[in-house]
Protein backbone atom coordinates (compact mmCIF):
# COMPACT_ATOMS: atom_id res chain seq x y z
CA UNK A 1 0.00 0.00 0.00
CA UNK A 2 1.75 3.30 -1.20
CA UNK A 3 2.37 5.78 2.12
CA UNK A 4 -0.10 8.84 2.75
CA UNK A 5 1.88 12.06 2.38
CA UNK A 6 0.76 14.30 5.51
CA UNK A 7 1.87 18.02 6.44
CA UNK A 8 2.72 19.31 9.56
CA UNK A 9 -0.60 20.36 10.91
CA UNK A 10 -1.91 16.26 9.56
CA UNK A 11 0.98 14.93 11.31
CA UNK A 12 0.03 16.76 14.54
CA UNK A 13 -3.42 16.23 14.29
CA UNK A 14 -2.65 12.07 14.03
CA UNK A 15 -0.53 12.46 16.87
CA UNK A 16 -2.93 13.83 19.04
CA UNK A 17 -5.16 10.90 18.13
CA UNK A 18 -3.01 8.19 18.70
CA UNK A 19 -0.85 6.94 22.05
CA UNK A 20 1.31 3.94 23.37
CA UNK A 21 4.01 5.32 21.06
CA UNK A 22 7.28 3.62 20.40
CA UNK A 23 9.87 6.14 18.66
CA UNK A 24 12.44 4.74 16.33
CA UNK A 25 15.83 6.12 15.55
CA UNK A 26 18.01 5.00 12.42
CA UNK A 27 21.30 2.62 11.97
CA UNK A 28 24.12 3.97 13.39
CA UNK A 29 22.61 7.00 14.97
CA UNK A 30 23.91 10.05 14.47
CA UNK A 31 22.45 13.54 16.33
CA UNK A 32 19.42 14.14 14.17
CA UNK A 33 18.01 11.16 14.85
CA UNK A 34 18.60 10.96 17.91
CA UNK A 35 17.34 14.30 18.87
CA UNK A 36 14.26 14.27 16.88
CA UNK A 37 13.65 11.26 19.22
CA UNK A 38 14.02 12.49 22.28
CA UNK A 39 12.30 15.63 21.53
CA UNK A 40 9.42 14.04 20.31
CA UNK A 41 9.33 11.42 22.70
CA UNK A 42 9.66 14.44 25.72
CA UNK A 43 6.88 16.32 23.48
CA UNK A 44 4.45 13.97 23.40
CA UNK A 45 4.77 12.86 27.05
CA UNK A 46 4.23 16.56 27.74
CA UNK A 47 0.93 16.39 25.99
CA UNK A 48 -0.34 13.33 27.94
CA UNK A 49 0.51 10.56 26.09
CA UNK A 50 2.67 7.43 27.01
CA UNK A 51 5.57 7.57 24.53
CA UNK A 52 9.14 5.60 24.24
CA UNK A 53 12.15 5.34 22.50
CA UNK A 54 13.43 1.37 21.37
CA UNK A 55 17.18 1.52 22.56
CA UNK A 56 19.71 2.02 19.75
CA UNK A 57 22.55 -0.47 20.79
CA UNK A 58 25.15 1.95 18.29
CA UNK A 59 24.20 5.19 20.13
CA UNK A 60 27.50 6.75 21.43
CA UNK A 61 28.35 8.25 24.64
CA UNK A 62 27.82 11.28 22.95
CA UNK A 63 23.99 10.77 22.34
CA UNK A 64 22.93 8.79 24.79
CA UNK A 65 22.22 11.68 27.60
CA UNK A 66 19.53 12.56 25.00
CA UNK A 67 17.44 9.36 25.21
CA UNK A 68 18.67 7.15 28.25
CA UNK A 69 15.94 8.42 30.52
CA UNK A 70 13.21 7.60 27.49
CA UNK A 71 13.83 3.55 26.53
CA UNK A 72 10.92 1.25 25.63
CA UNK A 73 10.14 -1.45 28.02
CA UNK A 74 9.74 -4.91 26.69
CA UNK A 75 5.69 -5.07 25.53
CA UNK A 76 3.49 -4.05 22.87
CA UNK A 77 3.20 -0.44 21.41
CA UNK A 78 0.39 1.26 19.45
CA UNK A 79 1.95 4.00 17.15
CA UNK A 80 5.51 3.04 15.72
CA UNK A 81 7.69 6.38 14.38
CA UNK A 82 10.52 6.68 12.96
CA UNK A 83 12.63 9.94 12.83
CA UNK A 84 15.06 10.50 10.16
CA UNK A 85 15.00 6.81 8.69
CA UNK A 86 14.90 7.58 4.81
CA UNK A 87 14.27 3.56 3.99
CA UNK A 88 13.51 0.68 6.67
CA UNK A 89 15.18 -1.93 4.86
CA UNK A 90 18.61 -0.44 4.87
CA UNK A 91 18.43 2.11 7.94
CA UNK A 92 16.32 0.22 10.80
CA UNK A 93 18.77 0.24 13.46
CA UNK A 94 19.64 -3.39 14.91
CA UNK A 95 16.67 -4.94 17.10
CA UNK A 96 14.00 -3.07 15.15
CA UNK A 97 13.17 -5.61 12.66
CA UNK A 98 10.00 -6.71 14.32
CA UNK A 99 8.29 -3.21 13.24
CA UNK A 100 9.58 -3.50 9.41
CA UNK A 101 5.92 -3.12 7.58
CA UNK A 102 4.43 -1.89 10.85
CA UNK A 103 5.72 1.89 10.94
CA UNK A 104 2.38 4.10 11.30
CA UNK A 105 4.07 7.37 10.64
CA UNK A 106 7.87 8.31 9.11
CA UNK A 107 9.08 11.68 9.65
CA UNK A 108 12.12 12.74 7.48
CA UNK A 109 14.17 15.11 5.60
CA UNK A 110 15.73 12.89 2.73
CA UNK A 111 14.75 13.37 -0.56
CA UNK A 112 15.25 9.07 -1.17
CA UNK A 113 12.50 8.67 1.63
CA UNK A 114 10.92 5.19 0.07
CA UNK A 115 7.84 5.67 1.70
CA UNK A 116 7.54 2.75 3.87
CA UNK A 117 5.91 3.72 5.95
CA UNK A 118 1.53 4.52 6.20
CA UNK A 119 2.21 8.06 6.89
CA UNK A 120 5.12 9.96 5.48
CA UNK A 121 5.89 13.61 6.90
CA UNK A 122 8.66 14.36 4.54
CA UNK A 123 10.84 17.77 3.32
CA UNK A 124 13.82 17.58 1.36
CA UNK A 125 14.43 21.15 1.59
CA UNK A 126 15.03 20.79 5.36
CA UNK A 127 18.73 20.95 6.18
CA UNK A 128 17.66 18.50 9.28
CA UNK A 129 14.18 16.22 10.35
CA UNK A 130 15.06 18.04 14.01
CA UNK A 131 13.84 21.33 12.13
CA UNK A 132 10.62 19.48 10.65
CA UNK A 133 10.51 18.13 14.42
CA UNK A 134 10.34 21.55 15.46
CA UNK A 135 7.37 22.59 13.56
CA UNK A 136 5.37 19.34 14.48
CA UNK A 137 6.23 19.79 18.43
CA UNK A 138 5.29 23.54 17.79
CA UNK A 139 1.66 22.79 15.95
CA UNK A 140 1.05 20.21 19.15
CA UNK A 141 0.93 23.56 20.75
CA UNK A 142 3.45 21.51 23.35
CA UNK A 143 5.78 24.11 25.59
CA UNK A 144 9.48 23.99 24.38
CA UNK A 145 10.52 23.03 27.13
CA UNK A 146 14.90 22.62 27.94
CA UNK A 147 15.11 19.22 27.20
CA UNK A 148 13.28 19.57 23.79
CA UNK A 149 15.24 22.33 22.42
CA UNK A 150 17.97 21.09 23.79
CA UNK A 151 17.59 18.22 21.56
CA UNK A 152 16.49 19.93 18.88
CA UNK A 153 19.46 22.01 18.61
CA UNK A 154 21.85 18.65 18.46
CA UNK A 155 19.81 17.84 16.15
CA UNK A 156 19.97 20.34 13.91
CA UNK A 157 23.56 21.66 14.46
CA UNK A 158 25.21 18.13 13.67
CA UNK A 159 23.57 18.12 10.74
CA UNK A 160 24.59 21.17 9.67
CA UNK A 161 28.31 21.08 11.13
CA UNK A 162 27.45 23.66 13.45
CA UNK A 163 25.61 25.94 10.28
CA UNK A 164 28.72 25.18 8.26
CA UNK A 165 27.44 22.87 5.34
CA UNK A 166 26.25 24.03 2.18
CA UNK A 167 22.57 22.37 3.64
CA UNK A 168 22.54 25.23 6.17
CA UNK A 169 19.79 27.35 5.44
CA UNK A 170 17.66 30.25 6.63
CA UNK A 171 15.25 27.72 8.11
CA UNK A 172 18.49 25.69 10.04
CA UNK A 173 18.78 29.17 11.67
CA UNK A 174 15.15 29.42 12.69
CA UNK A 175 15.55 26.44 14.67
CA UNK A 176 18.73 27.69 16.26
CA UNK A 177 17.31 30.63 17.06
CA UNK A 178 14.49 29.51 18.83
CA UNK A 179 16.14 26.83 20.57
CA UNK A 180 18.31 29.44 22.29
CA UNK A 181 15.34 31.59 22.87
CA UNK A 182 14.05 28.67 24.71
CA UNK A 183 16.99 27.59 27.19
CA UNK A 184 19.55 25.75 25.26
CA UNK A 185 22.56 26.12 26.05
CA UNK A 186 23.96 26.98 22.90
CA UNK A 187 27.44 27.79 23.65
CA UNK A 188 28.21 24.63 25.95
CA UNK A 189 26.89 21.99 23.68
CA UNK A 190 28.72 23.75 20.41
CA UNK A 191 31.68 23.01 22.94
CA UNK A 192 30.70 19.33 23.49
CA UNK A 193 29.68 18.79 20.11
CA UNK A 194 31.85 20.62 17.78
CA UNK A 195 35.50 21.87 19.65
CA UNK A 196 36.24 19.45 22.32
CA UNK A 197 38.46 16.65 20.70
CA UNK A 198 40.02 13.68 22.81
CA UNK A 199 43.33 12.39 21.50
CA UNK A 200 41.90 9.81 20.37
CA UNK A 201 40.19 12.05 17.59
CA UNK A 202 43.39 14.18 16.95
CA UNK A 203 45.16 10.97 15.89
CA UNK A 204 42.01 9.43 13.76
CA UNK A 205 42.19 13.37 11.88
CA UNK A 206 46.12 12.57 11.44
CA UNK A 207 45.61 9.11 9.92
CA UNK A 208 43.16 10.85 7.91
CA UNK A 209 44.87 13.50 6.47
CA UNK A 210 48.32 12.05 6.28
CA UNK A 211 46.71 9.26 3.94
CA UNK A 212 44.11 11.35 1.58
CA UNK A 213 44.35 9.96 -2.05
CA UNK A 214 43.16 12.56 -4.74
CA UNK A 215 42.06 11.66 -7.96
CA UNK A 216 40.29 13.20 -11.04
CA UNK A 217 42.77 16.18 -11.54
CA UNK A 218 42.15 16.17 -8.07
CA UNK A 219 38.43 17.33 -7.97
CA UNK A 220 37.80 13.45 -5.80
CA UNK A 221 39.51 12.69 -2.41
CA UNK A 222 39.37 9.00 -1.31
CA UNK A 223 40.13 8.01 2.34
CA UNK A 224 40.21 4.44 3.66
CA UNK A 225 39.41 3.41 7.55
CA UNK A 226 40.69 0.26 8.56
CA UNK A 227 39.76 -1.71 11.83
CA UNK A 228 43.18 -1.49 12.85
CA UNK A 229 43.51 1.78 11.92
CA UNK A 230 40.85 2.82 14.38
CA UNK A 231 42.31 0.50 17.18
CA UNK A 232 46.04 1.98 16.48
CA UNK A 233 44.56 5.91 17.06
CA UNK A 234 42.55 4.85 19.81
CA UNK A 235 39.29 6.12 18.32
CA UNK A 236 36.29 5.33 19.70
CA UNK A 237 32.45 5.76 17.82
CA UNK A 238 32.22 9.61 18.97
CA UNK A 239 35.88 10.60 17.54
CA UNK A 240 34.31 8.99 14.37
CA UNK A 241 31.76 11.15 14.24
CA UNK A 242 31.53 13.78 10.98
CA UNK A 243 35.39 12.46 10.22
CA UNK A 244 33.76 11.91 6.39
CA UNK A 245 34.11 15.74 6.28
CA UNK A 246 37.78 15.85 6.42
CA UNK A 247 38.62 15.77 2.82
CA UNK A 248 35.58 17.24 2.02
CA UNK A 249 36.94 20.26 2.87
CA UNK A 250 40.00 20.61 1.06
CA UNK A 251 40.45 23.04 -1.55
CA UNK A 252 39.88 22.31 -5.35
CA UNK A 253 37.95 18.43 -3.57
CA UNK A 254 34.13 18.42 -5.46
CA UNK A 255 33.77 15.09 -4.14
CA UNK A 256 34.66 13.19 -0.91
CA UNK A 257 34.47 9.58 -0.34
CA UNK A 258 35.31 8.04 3.21
CA UNK A 259 35.41 4.46 3.50
CA UNK A 260 35.13 2.74 6.95
CA UNK A 261 35.49 -0.54 7.54
CA UNK A 262 32.72 -1.72 10.28
CA UNK A 263 33.47 -3.72 13.38
CA UNK A 264 32.37 -6.80 13.66
CA UNK A 265 31.76 -7.58 10.04
CA UNK A 266 32.78 -8.16 6.36
CA UNK A 267 31.38 -4.86 5.31
CA UNK A 268 32.43 -1.64 4.89
CA UNK A 269 30.21 2.26 5.06
CA UNK A 270 31.23 4.94 2.86
CA UNK A 271 30.15 8.59 3.56
CA UNK A 272 30.09 10.87 0.55
CA UNK A 273 30.44 14.82 0.86
CA UNK A 274 30.51 17.13 -2.01
CA UNK A 275 29.85 20.68 -3.36
CA UNK A 276 26.67 21.52 -4.86
CA UNK A 277 27.65 20.44 -8.59
CA UNK A 278 28.01 17.20 -7.37
CA UNK A 279 25.01 14.71 -6.65
CA UNK A 280 26.06 12.62 -3.99
CA UNK A 281 22.22 10.98 -3.38
CA UNK A 282 22.56 9.74 -7.25
CA UNK A 283 25.62 8.25 -6.67
CA UNK A 284 25.08 6.51 -3.62
CA UNK A 285 21.53 5.37 -4.37
CA UNK A 286 23.78 3.55 -7.39
CA UNK A 287 25.14 1.42 -5.09
CA UNK A 288 21.80 0.79 -2.85
CA UNK A 289 22.10 3.61 -0.86
CA UNK A 290 21.33 7.57 -0.42
CA UNK A 291 20.87 10.23 1.19
CA UNK A 292 21.28 14.04 0.08
CA UNK A 293 23.03 16.15 -2.98
CA UNK A 294 25.68 17.16 -0.81
CA UNK A 295 25.91 14.50 2.10
CA UNK A 296 24.86 10.59 1.44
CA UNK A 297 26.31 7.21 2.48
CA UNK A 298 25.67 3.33 1.47
CA UNK A 299 27.02 0.23 2.93
CA UNK A 300 28.25 -2.94 1.28
CA UNK A 301 29.38 -5.86 1.87
CA UNK A 302 32.65 -5.72 0.42
CA UNK A 303 36.22 -5.43 0.88
CA UNK A 304 37.50 -2.03 1.22
CA UNK A 305 40.05 -1.99 -1.46
CA UNK A 306 37.37 -3.65 -4.09
CA UNK A 307 35.46 -0.84 -3.21
CA UNK A 308 37.54 2.23 -3.27
CA UNK A 309 38.35 0.75 -7.17
CA UNK A 310 34.69 0.70 -7.90
CA UNK A 311 33.84 4.23 -6.29
CA UNK A 312 36.76 5.53 -8.29
CA UNK A 313 35.30 4.53 -11.40
CA UNK A 314 31.89 5.59 -10.49
CA UNK A 315 32.70 8.97 -9.74
CA UNK A 316 34.94 9.77 -12.61
CA UNK A 317 31.93 8.79 -14.71
CA UNK A 318 29.74 11.05 -12.81
CA UNK A 319 32.46 14.22 -12.63
CA UNK A 320 33.13 13.99 -16.34
CA UNK A 321 29.26 13.20 -17.46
Amino acid sequence: MPTETITVSECAAFLRTRDNFLILTHLRPDGDTIGCAAALCVALRDIGKTAHILRNAEVTPLFEPLVEDYYAPDGEYGTIVTVDMASELTMMLKGGDPYVGRVDLSIDHHPSNTGYAKRTLVDGSRAACGEIVLDVITALNTALIPEIVTAIYVAVSTDTGCFSYNNTNAGSFRAAAICAEHGADVAELNRRLFREKTRGRLAIEGHVLSTIEFAHDGRAAFVVITNADIERCGATEDDLNDIASLASGIKGVVVAATIRELDGTESCKVSLRSKPEFDSNALAQRFGGGGHRAAAGFTRRVAAVQLRDELYAAIGEALDA
